[in-house]
């Protein structure tokens, strides 16, 4: 397929200090054929504070639009215009809007490239104090429970650290979701609002990190969750059911004495539980 002349440029904004806006980012901007972006009242704040003024056409590129939008901007990329995506804040595509224009684009021979910028998954990774020579980035969870719970035991064995997103009013299900998949003891680093004025990282175990959040958090969120720890002390079913026996024969109702069980050896409480039934299950 024979390479056309326009050019697609995914361009990454500053995640809250606006002062971390590029020179080449001011320059892509004000030179641009065209610029799509997620929230045009956005842009304006950000070209106000860059000092520039874009003189392409100015369309809106969001969720919602994103499908029908997409066949209008590959025609203008195949008319031979430069076409920058910007979103609300770091690099499209990302949890953003863009994969779409991005693979239309490449089907239509276009050149594709970026403008780096700043990163709010990289960010918060480096500022967590957890493992960053591996790791996934997991987006958002799913907003339904019984989803979330479903996609979080999926990652319960996950060794490489993990990077999500999340809304404030959903934080605390969140985190108490994980400390239900991955154990309360999980390493976890609560992330908000970086590089802003009230940037602020908490860190600590899983389960603390739902009880501080239970309070209410607001802000721009991202959560460091460490990998399971390959080192650390593993049970088998049986042995994981008889603790929680011991800890029954002490008092503890059974429950309680699951949860405990969980929490000692860091391992998931329906793997506790699982391990109870199979074990009370005639042979």
């Amino acid at each position: 397929m024979a390479r056309v002349t326009g050019r697609l440029i995914l361009a990454g904004t500053p995640i809250g200090d606006l002062g971390d806006a590029t020179p080449r980012l001011a320059r892509v901007l004000s030179t641009a054929d065209v610029v799509a972006a997620e929230d045009t009242r956005r842009l304006r704040r950000l070209t106000s504070e860059l000092g520039i003024v874009v003189n392409g056409r100015v369309t809106s590129f969001f969720e919602g639009n994103e499908r029908e939008r997409t066949p209008e901007l590959v025609a203008a990329l195949g008319a031979g215009q430069t076409v920058v995506v910007v979103t609300d804040a770091g690099m499209p595509s990302v949890s953003d809007p863009g994969y779409r224009l991005v693979a239309a684009a490449i089907e239509a021979g276009v050149d594709v490239t970026a403008v780096p910028g700043p990163s709010a998954v990289l960010t918060a990774l480096a500022l967590s104090g957890l493992p960053v020579d591996r790791f996934s980035f997991e987006g958002f969870l799913p907003r339904k429970a019984g989803e979330r719970g479903k996609v979080l035991q999926e990652l319960a064995d996950e060794r490489r650290t993990m990077v999500f997103f999340e809304a404030p009013h959903r934080l605390a299900a969140s985190l108490e979701a994980m400390a239900e998949a991955f154990g309360a003891d999980r390493r976890t680093a609560v992330c908000r609002e970086l590089t802003k004025t009230y940037e602020e990282v908490k860190r600590g175990p899983v389960g603390e990190l739902a009880e501080w959040a239970a309070d209410g958090v607001r802000g721009e969120i991202t959560v460091v969750v460490a990998g399971v720890d390959p080192s650390a002390r593993t049970l088998g079913p049986a042995e994981l059911a008889a603790e929680v026996a011991v800890d029954e024969e002490a008092g503890t109702p059974r429950k309680q004495a699951i949860s405990d069980v969980a929490k000692r050896y860091g391992v998931p409480k329906r793997t506790v539980y699982d391990a109870v039934l199979a074990a009370r299950e005639p042979r």
